[in-house]
């Protein structure tokens, strides 16, 4: 029988073990961050039904999703985290308290083309406070906070959050007379890092959109305002009082300013940015993106922001909400290819390998039971190979320990503990201050004692995050760390 050549599909990633690890690191401490400020996991079904899933969808969006049918049913996969919130809430509204904080991690499926660190099958993490009718401005503040506890736990220092309100931007093309158009204008400024205020300039002055010079250099000049938080916010101010809306957008986003400081967010990683527009047209209040500082072509790593009506496709009840994203499969890709990802992380799936060294193996069963029910990671490693091969199977893995339970130790109730992390080429007096440090390359104990012991050694291993921003370790120690 001919055998298949097995193959992924284009734009769908596999990870080798050591990476899955480090992806699952990322994951389990978004978790725990959005843990930290009250909101709770939901998970929702991948595949919808369209109707369901479609109900706000068009355009390129509805041209990307993978849909199919099941007997008479036509379903699709979801493409965002966002529309199964909405259909969510709108669905068990009864049973649910508002403000209603969720966070999800899970995949979402994209039929477009696949390149370099796009995918048709990514993670993405989302967190949304939804609101009954209202929701405070203290929540839109809340969000850069969220931001920069969430990239500091993942071990990422060197980037910033940049906001913007779109009340101030649809109020300022309000006063310029440009209100059917700044949805369109709005999508283009969105583009100004990628190509520059020339070419939207151009754009601008172009048939679709077809400002006057004037027009397109006043909004040029005006999203060019630049400056710290203080001096931009004051530049604003002499907008003050020429349209209601502007005012508005104003007064939230020196609110979300304000409140940043007792959020603990440091000023060096929050910009107020009126280049900032997000091109999605049901953003209204303030809106959010994060670029690493020492990477801006990378785009944003985190974006998200104020909308009024959530689930207007499923109910005629009034459901705003705030909300960010990170596209978390292609922000590990870029990580990855930039060289973040901490390759001193402990990615090995056990802490200890029991290598039983006797043909009765209730000993070493039994031990290796005693060593779980301690909450230590444990292997045990009963393939009938030579001993220099189970080494290298625990060299492979990078596990930190080792423990051999031959006769000798069987007869005293005993265990010999081996370092595998310490180098081989110790000098005697290194050793030797190892020792006096209770820190040992190789060591016979009583069971208990070295269950013990172990505890110890491990607890001596300082908590890794999955992310070394080697910007910062440069900008901290004054170093000259190459790229890549």
């Amino acid at each position: 029988m001919a055998k298949q050549k097995p193959r992924t599909l284009s734009g769908f990633m596999e990870l080798l073990p050591e990476q899955q690890v480090q992806f699952d690191r990322m994951m389990e401490l978004l978790r725990r961050s959005y843990s930290l400020y009250g909101f709770t996991p939901l998970d929702t079904p991948v595949i919808e039904a369209s109707e369901v899933l479609l109900a706000k969808a068009g355009g390129e969006t509805e041209k990307q999703i993978y849909r199919f049918t099941k007997g008479d049913t036509d379903l699709s996969l979801r493409f965002d985290l966002t529309v199964p919130l909405a259909k969510y809430v709108a669905l068990h509204y009864a049973d649910l308290s508002f403000p209603f904080r969720r966070y999800q991690i899970g995949k979402v499926y994209r039929g477009e083309r696949a390149q370099r660190g796009r995918f048709r099958e990514f993670y993405q993490a989302d967190i949304d406070v939804i609101g009954d009718g209202k929701l405070d401005i203290t929540n839109e503040a809340e969000i850069p906070a969220i931001i920069y506890s969430t990239f500091s736990s993942l071990g990422l220092h060197r980037f910033q959050i940049r906001v913007n309100n779109r009340k101030i931007l649809n109020g300022f093309y309000a006063l310029l007379g440009l209100t059917e158009k700044s949805g369109d204008i709005m999508r283009t400024v969105d583009k100004l890092d990628k190509i520059g205020p020339d070419k939207v300039r151009e754009l601008l002055m172009a048939e679709d959109i077809a400002l006057t010079a004037d027009q397109a250099e006043e909004i040029l000049t005006f999203i060019a305002i630049k400056g710290d938080n203080d001096q931009v916010l004051s530049a604003l101010e002499g907008y003050r009082g020429r349209h209601e809306l502007f005012d508005q957008g104003l007064d939230e986003l020196t609110t979300v300013v304000k409140y940043l400081a007792a959020f603990g967010v440091p000023e060096d990683h929050f910009a107020v940015d009126l280049t900032i527009a997000r091109g999605l047209d049901y953003y209204t209040g303030t809106v959010y993106e994060t670029t690493m500082l020492d990477h801006p072509e990378i785009g944003s790593i985190c974006s998200g922001g104020r909308y009024d009506n959530l689930s207007e496709y499923y109910t005629d009840k009034q459901l705003p909400g705030v909300g960010i994203s990170i596209g978390l499969t292609r922000l590990f890709f870029v990580l990855e290819d930039q060289g973040y990802l901490n390759e001193e992380m402990n990615t090995a799936p056990a802490d200890v390998l029991i290598l039983p060294m006797t043909e009765d193996l209730t000993a070493a069963i039994s031990f290796a039971a005693r060593l779980r029910q301690a909450g230590i990671r444990t292997q045990l490693y009963t393939e009938q190979k030579k001993f220099k091969a189970k080494m290298s199977y625990a060299d492979k893995l990078n596990i930190p320990f080792a423990v051999f339970l031959g006769e000798d130790e069987i007869k005293a109730g005993a265990a010999t503990v081996k370092n595998l992390r310490l180098a081989n080429d110790l000098t005697p007096e290194e050793l030797q201050q190892m020792e006096a440090e209770g820190i040992y390359k190789q060591i016979t104990l009583p069971v208990q004692e070295a269950l013990d012991y172990l505890q110890k050694q491990l607890a001596r291993q300082p908590i890794q995050t999955p992310i070394v921003d080697k910007g910062a370790l440069a900008e901290k120690y004054g170093l000259d760390i190459p790229e890549g």
